[in-house]
């Protein structure tokens, strides 16, 4: 991995914000949306219920961290479709850049967009709601560490089934957080699944971030077993990701698919 070259992808996506104002305003909206709709749900719901229960760091912590995954996986795939939108995919690989330049220039610039999406999401929960994740330390770094390299995996995944099935396939990455948010227990524990709903929550790594950010919450220790097996499950579909979209990508080379990225095909 050439560092130049991954930095020249980053480069084109700033100059695509920089040059595009309504590219910037979706990193903020809907982070903004999602942490005021909820954070009233929370507040409203702990007043009505008198629970001891804490809503706001239980319910809106858990909408805060999928949120993050979320942006993370969609940081990446939104830059890959700047590729497919302008037809540019077939252009970058004519140039000496490597599979693993373009992915590390997508991760960088997934990097960055997340960030600013959840220094957004972390202000506005401190200030209005009163929610505050330094308050339990480096407790859940691991955990927000174990989403974003999931969230990495789902971008580059999401990346390759689109190299793979045309343009048109990007509608199938959209809703792959909603579609993986039941199995994950982000609102609930793994334990009110049915077995079959179970079993899969139990093979994705966030299953386990929500559940020990669940026992944070409530005082006790996050099993460090499970923090174990968090972190080799979300390495393993990074690795994995990684190699489905190098196999597409050749595979695209081979039998000529890629010609359909090009700007002539548009024709």
């Amino acid at each position: 991995m050439n560092p130049r070259r991954v930095g020249a992808v980053m480069l084109r996506q700033l100059y695509l914000y920089m040059g595009s104002p309504q590219r910037v305003l979706p990193l903020f909206i809907w982070v903004t949306l999602d942490v005021v709709l909820w954070g009233f749900i929370t507040r409203f719901l702990g007043q009505v219920s008198h629970a001891t229960f804490g809503f706001v760091p239980g319910l809106l912590g858990a909408v805060l961290l999928w949120d993050f995954l979320t942006r993370v996986m969609q940081g990446i795939t939104t830059a890959f479709f700047e590729d497919v939108w302008s037809r540019n995919f077939l252009n970058i690989f004519a140039t000496p850049l490597t599979i693993a330049d373009y992915l590390g220039g997508l991760v960088a610039t997934g990097i960055g967009t997340s960030l600013m999406g959840l220094t957004v999401m972390m202000t506005l929960a401190t200030t209005v709601f009163g929610l505050s994740f330094l308050s339990y330390g480096w407790a859940l770094a691991p955990f927000l560490m174990v989403l974003f390299v999931t969230g990495i995996s789902l971008g580059i995944l999401g990346a390759a089934i689109v190299l793979r099935l045309g343009p048109a396939s990007e509608w199938l990455i959209w809703p792959i957080p909603s579609l993986l948010s039941p199995f994950a227990g982000v609102f609930y524990p793994l334990a009110v699944l049915p077995g079959w709903m179970r079993a899969i929550g139990h093979a994705l790594p966030p299953s386990y971030v929500f559940e020990g950010m669940r026992a944070i919450v409530a005082g006790h220790p996050a099993p460090p077993q499970t923090l174990a097996l968090a972190v080799g499950l979300a390495l393993a579909y990074l690795l994995a990701a990684c190699w489905i979209f190098a196999r597409v990508y050749r595979f695209a080379i081979r039998t000529g698919l890629i010609a359909r990225y090009s700007a002539e095909s548009a024709n």
